[in-house]
């Protein structure tokens, strides 16, 4: 079993004082489990929350974006993303092609480093109407150029019939349901922890909630296999797998792109394959996902 740090022993991790941990529990999400009256907080939990939270990586003076014929791409994982960039080796053979599945934050954190070309994220702000320009702003030194690559629907896969009745995020709390989560550095977690807010569960008592799994589609598969009542994913993986599906919202999916990554070829030959037949095509085989801006510039806006 991992260690866990009593409140006075996580304050001196953090070099706090031990009042700050509870505004910290309340309203940054600092894991933790109370446990016979008093909290206990899992070390390894608080390392990554820590490390979720970190900017200002230093970029390294040489990096694999700078080889020819290739294309880098790291952040949310996105069932369409995976078919365009298959279409996209097709096309050209010459190149190669890779995605890095770390969530929407690690792959700002990619791009920060310069370990990508293109970082895909869907961060919803603060006040839930635009997507990815100030977490962009607070952990990359300058402002990448912003293409939409979708807008897809999120919501909560449940089993087909949907059995236990689930219509909203309320009814996993006041039915002690379990569910199935994914990282701290994915978007979709984030997404998640704001809809139990809202709800007002304490996401802390919900049954699975330390689940994680990397992918929608491995979401997916532990609700298919009865082994969580739900889990957050987006529509096309319901359909995927013959699940039901809770609708919570409709989102912009982004693609964001540095400055000295824009105009390589890789990037532009990717980025010309969105206004494509073919890119069109891929789509209409998935369910919960929206074209309408695809390619288009979201920042700067005048481009």
């Amino acid at each position: 079993m991992e260690k866990l740090l009593s409140t006075k022993e996580v304050a001196e991790f953090l070099g706090v004082n031990e009042k700050m941990i509870y505004t910290l529990i309340n309203e940054k999400g600092l894991p933790a489990s109370k446990i016979t009256g008093k909290w206990l907080f899992p070390k390894n939990l608080v390392d990554q929350w820590v490390a979720s939270r970190t900017i200002n990586y230093p970029r390294q003076p040489e990096t694999a974006v700078e080889i020819p014929n290739l294309l880098l791409i790291a952040g949310s994982n996105d069932i369409l993303l995976d078919h365009t960039l298959v279409l996209f080796r097709r096309q050209n053979p010459e190149f190669v092609a890779f995605f890095g599945n770390l969530g929407s934050l690690g792959g700002l954190k990619a791009l920060r480093q310069g370990l990508c070309h293109v970082a895909t994220s869907h961060l919803a702000q603060e006040d839930n109407e635009d997507y990815n320009f100030s977490f962009a702003a607070s952990l990359l030194e300058e402002s990448p150029a912003i293409v939409n690559f979708c807008n897809r629907e999120q919501g909560l896969l449940v089993p087909k019939g949907n059995p236990q009745n689930i219509s909203k995020v309320e009814d996993i709390g006041t039915k002690g349901l379990s569910i199935v989560n994914r990282p701290l550095e994915a978007s979709t977690r984030l997404m998640l922890d704001r809809e139990f807010k809202k709800a007002g569960l304490d996401c802390r008592n919900v049954q699975g909630y330390d689940r994680e799994f990397q992918s929608h589609l491995e979401v997916g598969l532990e609700v298919l296999a009865g082994r969580a009542s739900t889990g957050p994913a987006i529509r096309a993986v319901a359909d995927l797998l013959g699940l039901d599906f809770i609708p919570l919202r409709w989102e912009r999916f982004d693609l964001l792109i540095p400055k000295h990554s824009f105009f390589t070829k890789s990037v532009q030959l990717f980025l010309e394959l969105l206004h494509s037949s073919g890119f069109k095509a891929l789509a209409e085989d998935f369910s919960g996902y929206d074209l309408s801006q695809s390619g288009k510039m979201v920042y700067p806006k005048d481009a």
